[in-house]
């Protein structure tokens, strides 16, 4: 890849100089994941919730507000949640199964700054078979051996304790199938979690249409580790979303109105 050495910090995530201005920066960001998550069509009634965490208090997050349709989410909307479940900021009710599983995976994984979570149409197809995602593609080899499975099913997530073993099934992973459910993923910033649920979602759409017509070559496991090197870095998650944003804030700066 060429770049231009004078201005290598738009390769970069930006730094900040206050908590002000980073909290604004990721508000934004999450915002902005929900617009192209509507456009990608992962919006489904009132399911999903994709989280980030306040760069000051770090037990709280900021999440979408309850029966809010994604395209229509503005930054200053978002809800702050603290790890109680108390909503410190904002004037509307949360996801009570969006509390029980990102607290937990925010409380179980300090390096994760956003959660992303959907009921995409190809991903909750997927999940029904509690299967991985194989090594087919370039695109797959980003989860090689970084995604897991949480091979169960209860019903609606609204404990905390279903949470706990929803973080647990993660473990350090940067993806989660559930199984009967759909897809989970997690990341260094907004950007990368939001990047790595729309490269799964693809993913899982290329391996149903792929077994539908025969058995899929896999890539051999030296080969995806190399492949999940170059493709599957924070770094890489992080870049692969900048042309959406461009995309969506060319489009539809809406989201960042007060």
């Amino acid at each position: 890849m060429l770049t231009n050495e004078k201005s290598p910090s738009i390769f970069q995530p930006p730094t900040f100089t206050s908590f002000a201005e980073e909290r604004q920066h990721r508000r934004e960001r999450l915002a902005a994941a929900f617009r192209l998550f509507a456009r990608f069509g992962f919006d489904h009634g009132i399911a999903g919730h994709i989280t980030v965490r306040d760069p000051e208090h770090l037990d709280c997050f900021w999440v979408n507000p309850l029966a809010v349709h994604f395209s229509l989410i503005r930054a200053s909307e978002l809800i702050m949640v603290n790890d109680q479940g108390e909503i410190l900021e904002g004037n509307h009710p949360i996801n009570q199964a969006a509390f029980a599983i990102h607290s937990q995976i925010h409380a179980a994984r300090p390096d994760v700054i956003a959660v992303a979570h959907a009921h995409s149409i190809y991903g909750k197809t997927w999940s029904s078979l509690g299967r991985l995602l194989d090594p087919i593609t370039q695109d797959a080899c980003a989860f090689y051996e970084d995604h897991s499975v949480f091979n169960d099913y209860t019903g609606v997530v609204l404990k905390v304790e279903e949470g706990k073993r929803i973080a647990h099934a993660l473990s350090d992973h940067k993806a989660v199938i559930l199984r009967n459910h759909g897809l989970l993923t997690v990341g260094h910033s907004v950007d990368e979690a939001a990047w790595w649920f729309i490269r799964m979602e693809i993913c899982c759409q290329s391996q149903l249409m792929a077994e539908s017509v025969g058995k899929p070559i896999l890539i051999d496991p030296e080969t995806a580790s190399l492949a999940s090197s170059q493709v599957g870095s924070h770094q890489s998650g992080w870049l692969s979303f900048q042309p959406l944003y461009q995309m969506i804030v060319r489009q539809d700066t809406d989201f960042l109105l007060g």
